[in-house]
C-alpha cells in the first residue's frame, strides 16, 4: 500500500482498529511519504511496471535490482501457485449464514434477525455447478450459493472429462492472476466443454474462453483497476459501473464469427464481455461479485441460473 500520508485518526464509528493495525494484522507491506500524483503520472507515461517495496533492503539501487529480477507478468503462469491442490465442496454448514454481509438491494431469498443481527436465509439448491479455481474469490462462491448453486471447486488443471463425469448443470471459470497466453494447457481443455454444459467465465476465465475460441490476448498498458470502470452493454445500450482488476484483454478482431462482443469498456473500447452464438457460454472481464460494490453487474448470476434451467438434462 502506497500513500502520501497514513492518517493516525480512525474516524469511522464502525472501526475496530486503525489502517496501520489492519496492514500489520494481514502482513501487508506499506509506505507513506510518497508523492502519489507524481508516481501516477510516471506510470501513465511508462505503463505498468514491476516494483519492489521493502523494509529490509538498504538502498534504492538494491530495490530496483530486486524488481528487475522478479518475474514479469507477461509469460508467467501464476495460476499453478494459487489454485486449490484438490477438489472440495463449498457450502455453509447451515442454511443461515452468520458471516455474510447483507447488501441493500442485493438479491435476497429471505432474511431473519437473531439478537438484532441480520442473517441471510439461503435458498434451496437448484443447480450443481463445477467451478474451476484459477484463483477464485470467496465472494464468487457466496454469490453462486445465494443463487441456489451447490458448488464443487476443482483445481485449474482438472481434465474436461473429469468435470463432465460430475454431470454439472453448469461450469464456472474463475478469476485469477497472470498472462492468459501462458495457460494454453487450460484453454485447450476448455474447448472440450463447449456445447456440453452452460459456461460462465469471469476475468481470467473470460480471457481463457477467448483463447479457447481461437482469439488472441494482449497486455494493456495500464490495466483496468478499481471500482469505477464504465462498461456498455451493446445489446441494450445500458452503462454499468464495474469493479475491475486485470492487465490483459481479448482482441475483438481476433474472435471468430460465432462469438459476439457483448460489452465494451467506455474508456478504451476494449472487450468486457463475450457470448457464443451457438453454445450457452458467456463471460465478462470485470467482477459482478464485487464487494462492497458496485453491484450494477450482479444480474449475471441470475442469467447463469436461467441458462442452466434452459439446458438442464433432466427437463
Amino acid at each position: 500500500m502506497v500513500v502520501n500520508e497514513l492518517s493516525p485518526v480512525t474516524s469511522s464509528w464502525r472501526a475496530n482498529g486503525s489502517l496501520d493495525d489492519y496492514l500489520k494484522k494481514w502482513n501487508i507491506c506499506g509506505i507513506q511519504g510518497i508523492d502519489t500524483r507524481a508516481l501516477t503520472k510516471h506510470l501513465r507515461v511508462r505503463g505498468a511496471m514491476r516494483a519492489c517495496l521493502s523494509t529490509e533492503l538498504e538502498t534504492a539501487e538494491d530495490a530496483v535490482q530486486r524488481a528487475l529480477n522478479s518475474p514479469p507478468m507477461t509469460g508467467s503462469d501464476f495460476v499453478k501457485e494459487v489454485t486449490t491442490p484438490e477438489l472440495y465442496e463449498w457450502d455453509p454448514d447451515d442454511r443461515l449464514s452468520r458471516d455474510w454481509t447483507i447488501v441493500k438491494g442485493a438479491e435476497q431469498s429471505g432474511e431473519v434477525r437473531e439478537n438484532g443481527q441480520m442473517l441471510k436465509l439461503l435458498p434451496p439448491v437448484r443447480h450443481r455447478v463445477v467451478a474451476y479455481d484459477y484463483g477464485i474469490k470467496y465472494n464468487i462462491l457466496r454469490r453462486l450459493r445465494q443463487h441456489g448453486c451447490q458448488v464443487t471447486v476443482v483445481p485449474a488443471d482438472t481434465k474436461a472429462e473429469d468435470v463432465l463425469a460430475m454431470k454439472p448443470d453448469g461450469i464456472f471459470l474463475s478469476n485469477g492472476p497472470g498472462d492468459p497466453d501462458a495457460l494454453a494447457y487450460l484453454s485447450d481443455e476448455l474447448k472440450k466443454l463447449f456445447g456440453r454444459s452452460p459456461i460462465f467465465g469471469i476475468c481470467l476465465g473470460h480471457q481463457l474462453l477467448g483463447l479457447a475460441y481461437g482469439g488472441k490476448a494482449f497486455k494493456l498498458k495500464f490495466g483496468h483497476r478499481g471500482g469505477n470502470q464504465p462498461v456498455k452493454d451493446l445489446k441494450n445500450g445500458k452503462v454499468s459501473i464495474t469493479s475491475q482488476n486485470h492487465g490483459f484483454a481479448i482482441d475483438a478482431q481476433s474472435l471468430p464469427a460465432a462469438v459476439e462482443v457483448s460489452h465494451i469498456n467506455l474508456n478504451d473500447q476494449t472487450v468486457e464481455g463475450m457470448r457464443h452464438t451457438k453454445y450457452p457460454i458467456f463471460s465478462v472481464q470485470y467482477h459482478p461479485e464485487a464487494s462492497p460494490g458496485p453491484h450494477d453487474a450482479s444480474y449475471f448470476f441470475d442469467e447463469f441460473g436461467k441458462l442452466m434451467d434452459e439446458h438442464r438434462s433432466d427437463k
